[in-house]
């Protein structure tokens, strides 16, 4: 078939990867001057399918509602009248109970492990670099109250077999020796010895060049003003370079696909996740992390990429707004300095922000929609790069007929039921700036 991708995230980019080796003839659009300088550009870094819950748990609504007063919270709130956003929000609260938290963080896990070895298999097939490591997770935990609620997640990783392990200080320490100058902050931590760590931007950019060489054509520079359907049926894209048509179509869009979907009767709810990252140049090697320690009481990453040190992470409901914000980067660098005080050139560091597609339980939306040629891969969350081989490569199993090599259950737009009727022909890209 000829198909056309929207979007060159990283997303779009394994999803043209694995449809391009199906047989497929795939065009990839985006607006960027090149893959991955969106969403994809300077994330975290990490690779954490073990660590993938969403954040809609127990206890968020009482936790967010202190954050509010907290000068260095993970997440905040701005107020809004937005109805799809309020709508978003409410149920995002729905999902805050034990059952739903067990039954998404089930589906987040077993995605983003099939992913992480989709990854591997990709690597060793391309040859790709992106200045990563396989030396596992650390989620470090400052209190003792911390420590007891990982019990949850613990519960999950047992039925999901991933394996794991509970450390004490010494443990934590003798996992990441850099973290030897914070001792008196370590409760105690839960290692996750199968992820991993990259420079999703790195790897995105080579999987492109890889993927032209495979025949895959990429038109950057392009805008995409909204789709055609008629007759069930997507007829065609609109874009700055006219209308561009294909048997098939992906969205892949992140934060802006609901824009596109909106009229065409199918509601994506997902809403963008402000989130923010440093990257900070190593100036003592002996003091840095050797992988990924996520530090709990901030929700924040803190990364080895090479001879850098990337510190990401934090949340802000606050619609398509890209400002930087010089609060949310002291936080970033108050974590760093906490957990690997000297590591790195904080005066040097690089500050960034971009939209992680948000859906309200947390689980990416992949599949078909009621269009029959109209497919989606977005809603990735904070865990887009974690996820993105695998959602690549079962969406290419879906639009070929395959059956998958994982149960694709819970992750298709039909869970959040059926979709109105389109008020128009076209959906158009109108992203909300508030």
């Amino acid at each position: 078939m000829r198909i056309i991708v929207l979007g060159a995230g990283v997303i779009g980019v394994t999803s043209a990867w694995y449809l391009a080796r199906r047989g497929h003839e795939v065009t990839v659009i985006d607006r960027q001057p090149g893959p991955a300088l969106e969403t994809s550009f300077a994330n975290a870094g990490e690779i954490s399918p073990g660590y993938s819950a969403p954040w809609a748990a127990p206890g968020i609504p009482l936790k967010a509602m202190k954050w509010m007063f907290q000068r260095h919270a993970p997440l905040v709130l701005h107020p809004t009248m937005n109805p799809d956003r309020i709508r978003w929000m409410l149920e995002m609260l729905a999902n805050c109970t034990g059952p739903a938290y067990a039954r998404n963080k089930s589906r987040m896990v077993r995605l983003a492990e099939y992913s992480r070895d989709c990854l591997t298999e990709l690597r060793a097939e391309t040859g790709v670099r992106f200045d990563e490591r396989q030396q596992g997770t650390l989620q470090v935990f400052r209190t003792d109250k911390q420590v007891a609620a990982a019990e949850k997640d613990i519960a999950v990783l047992k039925a999901d077999g991933v394996p794991f392990e509970v450390l004490d200080r010494a443990g934590c320490i003798a996992a990441e020796p850099g973290l030897a100058g914070a001792a008196h902050r370590i409760a105690g931590g839960l290692r996750l010895p199968g992820d991993e760590t990259g420079d999703c931007f790195k790897f995105t950019n080579a999987l492109a060049e890889k993927a032209a060489q495979a025949g895959v054509t990429f038109r950057y520079g392009v805008t995409i003003n909204a789709i055609r359907a008629e007759g069930g049926r997507v007829s065609g894209v609109e874009t700055s370079e006219g209308l561009m048509t294909a048997d098939s179509y992906v969205l892949a869009l992140g934060s802006l696909s609901p824009f596109l979907a909106k009229s065409l009767g199918i509601r994506l709810p997902v809403e963008p996740l402000k989130g923010y990252s440093i990257t900070v140049p190593i100036t003592d090697y002996d003091r840095a992390p050797v992988s990924t320690v996520m530090d709990e009481t901030f929700k924040v990453a803190i990364t080895r990429l090479g001879e850098r040190i990337r510190v990401g992470g934090l949340a802000e409901i606050a619609g398509f707004d890209t400002s930087l914000n010089d609060r949310r980067r002291a936080t970033l660098e108050k974590s760093l300095t906490e957990m690997f005080g000297g590591a790195g050139d904080l005066k040097a560091a690089t500050f960034w922000t971009g939209l992680r597609p948000m859906t309200p339980d947390g689980t990416p939306i992949v599949g078909a929609t009621p269009l029959a040629n109209l497919w989606t891969n977005t809603g990735h969350g904070t865990l887009g790069w974690t996820m993105a081989a695998g959602s690549g490569r079962l969406l290419a199993d879906l639009i070929d007929g395959r059956a998958p090599e994982i149960d694709p259950e819970g992750l298709a737009v039909s869970r959040y039921g059926r979709s109105r009727a389109p008020r128009a022909a076209a959906g158009a890209m109108r992203p909300a700036t508030a």
